[in-house]
């Protein structure tokens, strides 16, 4: 049905993107579905079932480029272990070690308490808080 698609393009475009057919294409698989959480690797293998050809390195690129303007929240459970959000709200995460699935759960469930000074000249942005958890 005309009108009913999302324009990705334009939400590039609106976010200060150039909108490459790859980055489109990335943006429509990622972003096509709803809020979830991907890695690099797996929108890569998502991209490339639907037989859109593209790199890894393009697929870390455009993630980097799309959080950096807003569009994402990187998500860093380990050092060089990420995920990328498509839920760029307030909100913390569960990280299941032993499965690496990521679920989200409302900033309201916690309470930060006796949080020191940030650094003269800086100001808090933002508490990211990950809770581990196993199966």
């Amino acid at each position: 049905m005309p009108g009913t698609s999302p324009d990705f393009a334009a939400r590039l475009r609106s976010a200060g993107l150039r909108p490459t057919r790859q980055r489109v294409a990335l943006a429509r698989v990622l972003f096509g579905a709803g809020h979830r959480h991907v890695t690099a690797e797996s929108l890569h293998a998502e991209v490339r079932a639907t037989r859109i050809p593209v790199a890894l390195a393009t697929v870390y690129n455009a993630l980097n480029q799309f959080r950096d303007a807003g569009l994402l929240r990187e998500v860093v459970v380990a050092p060089g272990r990420s995920y990328f959000d498509t839920n760029t709200g307030h909100h913390h995460h569960f990280f299941v070690e032993n499965d690496g699935e990521l679920h989200d759960f409302p900033s309201d469930k916690v309470t930060i308490a006796g949080l020191p000074a940030p650094p003269k000249g800086t100001h808090l942005s933002r508490v990211d808080v990950v809770v581990r958890v196993r199966r």
